[in-house]
């Protein structure tokens, strides 16, 4: 009953001829399937005697099914608790529901005893009304959403989601190659080495593919610009036709150094090191400057 009365409401509190009263329970509104907890708690001053009243014969629309005291307990003023519990059971339909004033009894002599109460409690709301219809109206019957079902509609969202982001990588992949198709042979050997040059390959250790990478950007230019198909060469047929069009192409001394450089670390073996690719990711540079100032760009 204590864990029932928690949260309790008060129903009447008043103080008289040193007595406190408080009565209280769990809830005010009736409900005819549950039980009311009724608690009844009288604190005397203290040398004041006092009796806990008796509700029996008190109640309307309730019949008590026990009841209980707890032992009295004396605070750290001398004052006395006095604690009643009552289980009230409401009848159906009944017109009220409600604790009758009661007498409190106070002192040997009963002099300065005192009425409390009524305590009153609120009717249940009305039943509805009988109109004939059925009870229950039919509904259609849907079956519960089941989690297979929750995770095939998860997975076609997921689904759906990476389908818009690789259409949109598409289409900004293809309107940057588009863009770049348009743009001359110095210019897209600018865009792709600064493209390569975010990647930050040397810093993830990667020598060798930012090598790779490297001189395709040179070879690609080369190739756009002076027709010769530098990507699919080796390194020595690619400088054997430079020099077989020496004249058109622009500085080859520059470009062998630049190859014959990024080959020790691409098919030697030779270790590489931040400095050597910034002086690589430099000769490059220069190059393609040099190249494209000395043909009119």
């Amino acid at each position: 009953m204590t864990a029932c009365l928690l949260l309790a409401v008060a129903l009447l509190e008043m103080q008289k001829n040193g007595i406190a009263l408080k009565a209280e329970c769990e809830s005010a509104a009736i409900d005819p399937g549950r039980s009311v907890f009724l608690r009844l708690e009288l604190k005397a001053s203290p040398g004041t005697r006092v009796d806990l009243p008796d509700l029996r014969d008190r109640v309307k629309g309730f019949s008590l099914a026990e009841d209980f005291e707890e032992p009295p307990r004396t605070e750290k003023d001398g004052s006395t608790v006095h604690v009643a519990n009552w289980k009230l059971i409401p009848e159906p339909c009944a017109d009220e529901y409600k604790v009758k004033p009661f007498v409190v009894t106070v002192g040997p002599d009963a002099s300065k005893s005192f009425v409390a109460g009524p305590l009153r409690f609120e009717n249940p709301p009305p039943r509805e009304p009988v109109t004939g219809d059925m009870e229950v109206s039919p509904k259609k019957d849907i079956p519960p959403l089941s989690w297979k079902l929750v995770g095939w509609i998860a997975a076609a969202l997921v689904g759906l989601a990476a389908a818009v982001i690789a259409l949109v990588a598409l289409v900004r992949y293809l309107v940057r190659r588009i863009k770049e198709h348009r743009m001359s042979p110095i210019e897209r050997a600018w865009a792709e080495l600064d493209r390569l040059l975010k990647k930050g390959l040397p810093g993830r250790g990667r020598y060798k593919d930012f090598y790779v990478e490297l001189t395709m950007v040179v070879r690609r230019y080369v190739q756009r610009k002076y027709g010769i198909k530098a990507p699919h060469m080796t390194t020595e047929e690619f400088l054997r036709e430079c020099g077989a069009a020496e004249g058109r192409v622009g500085d080859t001394q520059a470009l062998r150094r630049f190859l014959e450089s990024a080959d020790m670390v691409k098919f030697a073996g030779v270790e590489a090191t931040p400095d050597m690719a910034d002086e690589a990711t430099g000769s490059a540079r220069d190059y393609l400057q040099r190249d494209s100032r000395d043909a009119g760009h």
